[in-house]
């Protein structure tokens, strides 16, 4: 008698601290919730975790709850770390920076929104790369790490293992180019619809 083996379900991981920019994470969250939640047999699930887990103070005000922290957090397939106030002080956190370089070694594909993509470059993540971040902080990308070909018009850029995002509504984009990528077109026009994201700006 032979028994099924059940894969193992993917986790994607989206990083929250303190002065994160609230849409750079909740918008990711919007779309790959609902894909996981929708679309079981996808064999996706996410999370949000932050350094200790517990309450994260958003960048407008608003608190969210990390129910994980690094030390629980699972093995990650994807990382979305998104951006905000919060990013600057992590430019010069060493342990912060050495933590995002063991990412590297560990999860196969990063993603960043807005300005997580600065801490991406201070920990010499996107050394050679093209990337994006939000439209105020493309000079200090460039001051980071001149070597980035930094795509100004891109809402975002995909090299591979990492995806970068402009700012803060992009991170929807990125997201449902991510479930695109992990699950196919149908699936990601599926989810589109089904959040109802067809921008038509009033101004």
């Amino acid at each position: 008698m032979t028994t099924e083996t059940v894969p193992a379900r993917k986790q994607i991981g989206i990083l929250l601290f303190d002065g994160v920019e609230e849409l750079d994470a909740v918008g990711p969250w919007e779309v790959l919730s609902f894909w996981t939640r929708e679309y079981p047999d996808d064999g996706y699930d996410v999370s949000c975790f932050s350094r200790e887990g517990g309450p994260v103070r958003c960048a407008k005000g608003l608190t969210l709850v990390a129910p994980l922290s690094y030390a629980d957090a699972p093995s990650w397939e994807v990382l979305v770390y998104p951006g905000g106030e919060g990013t600057r002080p992590q430019l010069v956190d060493e342990a912060q920076l050495h933590w995002v370089r063991d990412q590297r070694e560990s999860v196969p594909l990063l993603t960043s929104v807005c300005t997580g993509s600065l801490v991406y470059a201070a920990a010499g993540l996107l050394a050679g790369r093209p990337a994006t971040t939000y439209w105020g902080a493309l000079e200090r990308l460039h001051e980071l790490d001149p070597s980035i070909e930094i795509r100004r018009d891109d809402r975002f850029v995909d090299s591979g293992d990492m995806i970068t995002a402009s700012g803060v509504s992009a991170g929807i984009d990125m997201a449902l180019h991510l479930v695109r990528r992990l699950a196919g077109e149908e699936r990601a026009r599926q989810v589109r619809r089904g959040i109802q994201y067809d921008p038509q700006p009033p101004v």
